[in-house]
């Protein structure tokens, strides 16, 4: 299907609910690509095409992604049935550079920190901007396709009644938010260091993994970026310097998105409410999860740490907060469902 005779294929390690087997493609000569086989049944041939064709779009407007390769058909996607198991194939250009794990975490030599956070928000706001302009041929679903009351329901065990009410609460007040075209358009919805590398000689970043990808409120990919940088800093015992560096960090990683794209007050004051938003997307999905394993519902301490700040309205991942300690970071007592 896309003529990759005498490619070595090595598995790139799944993770816990991860959806997609993934293989690195490589040949002497030739450039690496990434094979991504989906295999669970809950996403159609005409999402993945509308995750593609969107990726395509990034690509062709001069955005920093992995940029999808068509078949030797000229599919985006191909599609196999086999056992009357289907599979959606699709194959990628390799990223250049290295995830920043990958490096142990550390930045490239010579560089300030401050650099890797700006080129952060930089990447992200200009797919904001592109974004803004996209007008898909076949749209991607919306993030209230999926969260809204019966979907809570359905993955949220009945015995957190007080939780379920809280997230309820979310999504009423989402729903009165501006949907217009310079708050609310495609969004990653998973932007984060463990689905970009990064070029270590100059420090341009190339995001791929859009399989979440979504229409949602750009606010939120931002809130995920504040959620994520506090792994540099969750060691240290003062929650007032703790507070200090996430100020500036954010700083930066804004000044970055801003130099592509622009962002109202009004939506930057929603941060710590977003911030809410992504704590209940990773709550739920770690249930959906569980479930969809065939796995009993549990708590282990770090679910049980975001429930708590869910249901107790503490903010900012409970970061500042006398719940956090540094010595077991965003972990509270398991509780029993």
């Amino acid at each position: 299907m896309y003529g990759l005779d005498g490619y070595e294929f090595n598995q790139i390690p799944p993770h816990e609910g991860g959806r997609n087997l993934v293989y690195t493609c490589v040949k002497e000569g030739a450039a690496a690509k990434i094979l991504r086989i989906s295999f669970l049944p809950d996403r159609s041939r005409e999402d993945f095409l509308a995750e593609v064709e969107y990726v395509r779009y990034l690509f062709q407007h001069r955005g920093s992604v992995s940029n999808v390769i068509s078949s030797r058909k000229g599919n985006l996607v191909e599609e196999i049935t086999y056992n009357h198991h289907t599979f959606f194939v699709c194959l990628f250009e390799k990223a250049r550079g290295k995830l920043l794990v990958e490096n142990h975490y550390q930045y490239r030599e010579g560089a300030p920190l401050t650099e890797y956070f700006y080129n952060c928000g930089k990447e992200l706001g200009k797919l904001h901007q592109l974004s803004k302009g996209y007008e898909p041929v076949r749209p991607r679903y919306s993030f209230y396709d999926k969260f809204n009351a019966v979907y809570i329901a359905k993955w949220i065990p009945d015995s957190l009644s007080q939780l379920k009410d809280k997230l309820v609460e979310l999504l009423t007040i989402l729903d009165g938010l501006d949907r217009n075209k310079e708050t609310f358009g495609m969004i990653h919805f998973d932007y984060g260091d463990g689905n970009y590398s990064i070029d270590f000689d100059n420090g341009q970043i190339t995001v791929y993994d859009f399989d979440d990808s979504c229409f949602g409120w750009y606010i939120y990919d931002l809130a995920t970026v504040w959620t994520r940088g506090v792994g540099w800093t969750q060691f240290e015992p003062d929650a007032a310097k703790r507070k200090t560096f996430m100020d500036d960090y954010f700083e930066t990683v804004l000044a970055g998105y801003r130099s592509e794209t622009k962002i109202d007050d009004y939506m930057l004051d929603k941060l710590p409410f977003f911030i809410r938003v992504c704590l209940m997307e990773n709550v739920v999905d770690a249930f959906e999860v569980m479930q969809n394993a065939g796995e009993e519902s549990t708590c282990d301490e770090e679910l049980s740490y975001l429930i708590k700040c869910l249901e107790d309205d503490i903010p900012y991942k409970g970061f500042f907060h006398e719940i956090y300690s540094c010595e077991k970071p965003f972990a509270y007592e398991e509780r029993t469902i």
